[in-house]
C-alpha cells in the first residue's frame, strides 16, 4: 500500500489543522493505520492509531483529548483532526500502515511522506 499525507501548514497556538492520508495500491481496509511525528533532533513519536474498521483508537499521551483519528475505507483515507495545537506539536507528521495493531514504529511496514506542521506561539 502506498500512502501520501497532506494538510500540514502553519497555525497559531490554540488553532486547528486537519491532516489527511490517502492510500493506493493494496486493500486499504486490510491495514491498521497510524500517525507518527518527528521533530528535529527528536525520536519518532507515536501520535494515534486506529484499527482496520476505524475502531479502537489509541493516542499518544501528549495528544490525548486534542487529536482525533478517523478513517474512511470507502475513500481509502485516514484523517487526523488536531485541535488546540501547541508549539510542541511542531513536527513532520507521517502516516503508516501495518498488519498489526500497536504504537511502536517497528511494526509498521508502509510509510508515507511527511507533511510539516508548524505551530507558532
Amino acid at each position: 500500500v502506498q500512502l501520501q499525507a497532506s494538510g500540514g501548514g502553519l497555525v497559531q497556538a490554540g488553532g486547528s489543522l486537519r491532516l489527511s492520508c490517502a492510500a493506493s495500491g493494496r486493500s486499504f481496509e486490510n491495514y491498521v493505520v497510524a500517525w507518527f511525528r518527528q521533530a528535529p533532533g527528536k525520536d519518532r513519536e507515536f501520535v494515534a492509531v486506529t484499527d482496520m474498521v476505524g475502531s479502537s483508537p489509541m493516542y499518544g499521551d501528549s495528544v490525548k483529548g486534542r487529536f482525533t483519528i478517523a478513517r474512511d475505507n470507502t475513500k481509502r483515507t485516514m484523517d487526523l483532526q488536531m485541535n488546540n495545537l501547541k508549539p510542541e506539536d511542531t513536527a513532520a507528521y507521517v502516516c503508516a500502515a501495518s498488519s498489526r495493531y500497536g504504537s511502536h514504529p517497528s511494526i509498521y511496514s508502509y510509510w508515507g511522506q511527511g507533511t510539516q506542521v508548524t505551530v507558532s506561539s
